[in-house]
């Protein structure tokens, strides 16, 4: 069972770049391995370090001004291709949420199989963020998934945003899909009687 979501309460790290795909996200020679150890010292890896391996400290997650488990990131985020070691790389990571005005659809799925949630929010409550996070750091944002609102704590204001009920009830309870699946069997299996008969 993984970490049940609820609701979080973090400083963020901004992303105002649109269009991030995949490829930055993770990139390709990343790809080979088959499990999820590791990837998130690889997110953003050819923005986070120069040829040599070293740091580039005027990328984001290298600068320690910012920090938390919310990454607030542009407009259409997740481009590209389908793989799902980006959603890998940014749990790994230990962001719990990501925000954006939108997603590409399979990526956002992939990020809630991979028990991240993805907010999606207006281009003006977007914009806002980046301007409360860049006038104070240490600024939070309280995502509610129950009520499903994201809040600005420094201006107060909130949204609704949408989520499959079903992906709800995951993230609650802290199970994936082959989770809720045995959590069924005996439901399964008498459905499969009565089919029978």
């Amino acid at each position: 069972m993984k970490q049940r979501f609820n609701i979080i309460t973090s400083t963020c790290v901004p992303l105002p770049l649109e269009n991030v795909d995949t490829d930055q996200i993770i990139p390709a020679r990343f790809l080979k391995a088959t499990t999820k150890e590791g990837f998130g010292e690889n997110l953003f890896c050819d923005w986070r370090y120069d040829k040599q391996g070293n740091k580039i400290k005027s990328f984001v997650l290298n600068d320690p001004t910012y920090s938390g488990e919310i990454l607030v990131a542009g407009k259409n985020f997740g481009s590209g291709s389908s793989r799902e070691h980006a959603a890998w790389a940014i749990a790994g990571y230990g962001f719990r949420v990501v925000v954006s005005s939108f997603f590409a659809d399979i990526h956002k799925n992939n990020e809630l199989n991979n028990f991240v949630l993805p907010v999606v929010v207006s281009e003006s409550f977007l914009a806002e963020l980046f301007s409360s996070i860049k006038e104070n750091p240490k600024m939070q944002v309280e995502v509610d998934l129950p009520q499903q609102t994201i809040t600005n704590k420094d201006t107060v204001k909130s949204e609704h945003f949408e989520i499959s009920a079903y992906k709800k009830h995951c993230l609650m309870n802290g199970i994936d899909d082959i989770d809720f699946l045995l959590s069924n069997k005996e439901k399964i299996v008498l459905w499969e009687k009565e089919e029978r008969m």
